[in-house]
């Protein structure tokens, strides 16, 4: 062996050893069931550490991976953490025609029902705050509490947003134009949107919108009866803070709001470790250690 490929050997090893154990923990796991027109549905998910559960649902057309770092951060807290893939991003498959936002958010709590027979919190991201909220309104006694990051469904966007929100799933684009649209709809003005150059599933988003037009949006906008927490972005231009003062007029005695700088609708990569500390704060003094 050579001098360098022995130095080589220890960088990687110190590299390992000064890993987060959660991190180096990590397993994938697939959960299936048969829905109710007898289809196969099965569901991966990225599960990190050990403690009491808290499932992870991620953005439109966006995979389990964005949930990487706030979830090691979770997991090292004392907590277990599955970041979940939808319905056709990594190895999660299911139908996509005739399915409703309940079916989607019924994907979720079958992974929770899999890791955990207690109620679990589950954080959901941007569209994923819709699918919590769904699952909480449809299956009370499975949730204990919701973090939403990025909270919208009643307030739309300006045009120019919704535009490039759309267009950030039109795979004809340059790479150019592509990125500019995630600048726009996604980041606050001075934070780098390459970050969110790739990881986007335009099938995957065009099923789920198809199953939120599929329903009403009263069937689960007040998120069942389960305390909330919603992390707003200050920046968030397709989530605008309008989304989360509505929640919390509707339901002043479930619902807190703690607005984040120097954020927009990207959020988790714009501020990660302010984000996970409201998180983990908000996980433990609610007691679900």
């Amino acid at each position: 062996m050579t001098r360098l490929s022995r130095r080589s050997v220890l960088l990687l090893m110190g590299a390992l050893a000064m890993a987060p154990a959660a991190a180096r923990a990590q397993a994938v796991r697939s959960f299936s069931r048969t829905d109710a027109k007898g289809r196969a549905v099965t569901i991966a998910a990225i599960v990190r550490g050990k403690g009491p559960l808290v499932v992870l649902v991620p953005s439109l057309g966006r995979g389990a991976s964005d949930f990487d770092d706030l979830a090691t951060r979770i997991s090292a807290a004392g907590f277990q953490t599955a970041a979940v893939d939808p319905r056709g991003a990594g190895l999660s498959r299911g139908p996509s025609d005739g399915v409703t936002m309940f079916d989607l958010a019924d994907d979720f709590g079958m992974v929770a029902k899999g890791l955990s027979d207690k109620p679990a919190v589950f954080i959901g991201h941007a569209h994923g705050n819709r699918i919590v909220r769904a699952l909480a309104s449809k299956h009370p006694e499975q949730v204990s509490r919701l973090i939403l990051l990025a909270a919208g469904g009643q307030v739309k966007p300006e045009p120019e947003v919704q535009v490039a929100l759309q267009n950030v799933f039109v795979q004809t684009l340059s790479p150019e134009q592509h990125l500019a649209a995630v600048k726009m709809a996604f980041f606050a003005p001075g934070n780098d949107p390459s970050v969110w150059r790739g990881g986007w599933y335009p099938d995957v988003a065009a099923e789920q919108t198809a199953a939120g037009a599929a329903t009403p949006n009263g069937a689960w906008l007040d998120g069942g009866q389960a305390p909330i927490l919603i992390v707003q972005g200050a920046n968030d231009r397709v989530a605008p803070p309008a989304n989360a003062e509505a929640l919390k007029s509707a339901h002043p005695d479930r619902v807190t709001v703690v607005t984040i700088p120097n954020a927009g609708h990207a959020m988790l990569p714009e501020q990660p470790k302010l984000i996970a500390d409201i998180v983990i704060d908000a996980l433990k003094s609610a007691g679900a250690r």
